[in-house]
Formats: C-alpha cells, sequence, structure tokens
C-alpha cells in the first residue's frame, strides 16, 4: 500500500501540472522579478529545494500525528482517513479537468494557516542570496494546495513520520518538471498546460488513480 501512495502521489503532482500554473505560476514569476542579478536557474533551484523541505517537513509533522493513532489502535480511523484521500485525489481530477469547482473551496481551508506563514516569507524578499531563497521556498510549501492536502492526508494515514515525509516528497518531486519550466518562463509548456484535452487527459488519470485505490481497499 505504501509503495502504490509514492507512486500515486508523484503522478498526482506530475499531472497536476494545470493548477500548478493556476496556484504557483504567479508565486514563482513575482519571485523571478526580484531576484539578483545573475543566472536565475540557481535561485529557481532554491526555491524548490525549500518548497521540497517544507512538504517534508509538513509529512513528518501529519504522518507524526497519524501515528497517534496506531497507538491508540484506531486502525479504522486510518482506513478513513485514506478514504479521504483518494476521494480528494478525484476532486482533484475532476478540478483539473474543469468538471468542478469543489477543490477550490476545499483549499479555503488552508487560507488562516498561510496568512500565518505569509508575512514571516515576505520578510525575507527581495531575495538577496541563495540561501534565502531556500528559506522563501520553505514557507512557500505552506501554500494552500488541493494538491497538498490530498498528499497530506495519504502521509496523516501512513501513521509514520518518516513515511509521511516520504510521500510529500515523492508528491513534491512530481511537480518539480512543472514549476521549474514556469520558472524558466517556457512559453511552449504554459501553452501545451492550458489546452484542453491535456487538462482533461490529467484529470482523467487523476480520477482513475483515485478510483482504483478505492477499488482496490473494498477488495
Amino acid at each position: 500500500m505504501f509503495e502504490f501512495d509514492l507512486t500515486a502521489l508523484f503522478l498526482a503532482g506530475l499531472l497536476g501540472g494545470g493548477h500548478c500554473l493556476g496556484m504557483c505560476g504567479g508565486v514563482v514569476t513575482a519571485f523571478s522579478m526580484q531576484l539578483p542579478p545573475g543566472p536565475r536557474w540557481r535561485y529557481l533551484l532554491g526555491f524548490n529545494l525549500g518548497r521540497l523541505l517544507g512538504y517534508m517537513l509538513v509529512g513528518a509533522i501529519v504522518g507524526g500525528l497519524g501515528s497517534l493513532a496506531t497507538l491508540l489502535s484506531l486502525q479504522s480511523l486510518k482506513m478513513v482517513l485514506y478514504v479521504l484521500a483518494q476521494l480528494l485525489l478525484i476532486v482533484m481530477g475532476l478540478y483539473v479537468a474543469g468538471w468542478s469547482r469543489l477543490l477550490a473551496r476545499i483549499e479555503k481551508i488552508g487560507v488562516p494557516v498561510w496568512r500565518r506563514v505569509q508575512p514571516l516569507m515576505r520578510r525575507l524578499l527581495p531575495i538577496r542570496n541563495w540561501p534565502q531563497s531556500v528559506a522563501v521556498g520553505i514557507f512557500w510549501g505552506w501554500l494552500p494546495c488541493g494538491l497538498v492536502y490530498t498528499a497530506s492526508l495519504s502521509a496523516l494515514a501512513s501513521a509514520s513520520p518518516v513515511k509521511g515525509a516520504a510521500i510529500l516528497l515523492l508528491f513534491g518531486i512530481g511537480t518539480l518538471p512543472n514549476l521549474l519550466l514556469i520558472g524558466a518562463a517556457s512559453g511552449w509548456l504554459l501553452g501545451w498546460l492550458r489546452q484542453l484535452w491535456v487538462r482533461r487527459a490529467s484529470g482523467v488519470l487523476l480520477i482513475a488513480i483515485g478510483t482504483a485505490r478505492l477499488i482496490q481497499i473494498a477488495l
């Protein structure tokens, strides 16, 4: 089950490129406009390295909280969390395909946390050096995002800080190709991600992943 989670969450991050464009494209552009002179790729890598570290921290925290369910022998709670993670993945697929806006409402759940994190991140702007870009990326990892919520629920159900961190790490690695190319201002990528058939195909694949997992649990 854990191995499947890693694969599924990696694919969710990779296939959610259209959502990443909407959620993080503006953030990447804003960061890029405030970079000091020199090669931008170093700072883009720094942002994304920090983002992966931020995701791993989230995964370790929620995985640790999930471990309490194991200590209290609440196996049924772990299963409920896992089912919710798959349902949220299906909702994500519907959103990416353009068939539902439910995810946008779900993402508002994390807004209060982001309001506390965002001022801390702003203190690090404008970027003056590479370590600072990594620190900004760590805060960026707490941006409210339905994909992150899906991965976090899986991490919570894993009931392990180590597995939780691994789940969020694999998810984050899946998002790297999209965000690195967006940061490089790849007009071809942006146009490709906006194509209806790409969004529909990605959404269907995400729905299929979540549905297949639910069927596997039922069997």
